[in-house]
């Protein structure tokens, strides 16, 4: 079967990617690593014995990163709809989070507990309609924050991958509402042809 000019094109782009190969040499899982590495140098939102839920986790480049900054009386839990290899600390649940009943097994596993962080780098299956996919975008970010908005200390902080689009302005708005600092980034690990931007929320202001 032959490969399309678009997949040669990205088998291209990827294996000449400078934070693939970083990514290999240092010993990560994934290239998004670096996207979370440089908002962890910049604002240090990640700290020891947090707590931390990590949505989209697979293949668990971000978890790992975390778990090394948590420190042995932090936790981790990870969610993904795809299967994740274990990592040592990092407790995983595989299922869709869109699901409520994953959302529910989700709440059990942290067990009441307050969250301090909620770290989001879901992105939906693209169809390569800009439209459709950054409203699909907007689905996952507006699920996230409100699972957040259920688990997280005052104070606590959210992360959240977006793809821009129509209701942008107005996720933004919302998060400024419930959050006492919030940043739109991009960072330089995103491929500059992608439309994936973080907004980072900090001082969960809880009602």
């Amino acid at each position: 079967m032959r490969k399309s000019k678009s997949s040669n094109r990205w088998l291209k782009e990827h294996f000449s990617d400078i934070y693939v190969k970083r990514a290999k040499q240092e010993g990560f899982r994934a290239r998004s690593v670096y996207k979370l590495m440089e908002i962890q140098e910049r604002y240090r939102i990640i700290k020891p014995n947090m707590v931390v839920v990590d949505l989209g986790a697979a293949p668990g480049g971000w978890s790992e990163y975390v778990v090394q900054l948590i420190g042995s009386e932090g936790r981790i839990v990870a969610l993904d709809i795809l299967p994740m290899q274990p990592i040592k600390g990092v407790e995983f649940i595989q299922g869709d989070f869109t699901q409520d009943v994953i959302v529910k097994d989700l709440c059990i596993r942290i067990n009441e507990r307050k969250v301090d962080a909620v770290l989001s780098d879901m992105a939906p299956n693209l169809s390569g309609l800009d439209v459709v996919d950054q409203a699909r975008s907007m689905n996952l970010a507006q699920r996230a924050l409100a699972f957040a908005q259920t688990v997280l200390k005052p104070g606590g902080l959210f992360l959240t991958k977006i793809f821009q689009g129509a209701e942008f302005d107005a996720f933004l708005k919302s998060l400024r509402h419930d959050f006492g600092d919030v940043k739109v980034i991009k960072p330089e690990a995103s491929r500059s042809r992608s439309k994936e931007t973080f907004l980072l929320a900090r001082n969960y202001k809880q009602s």
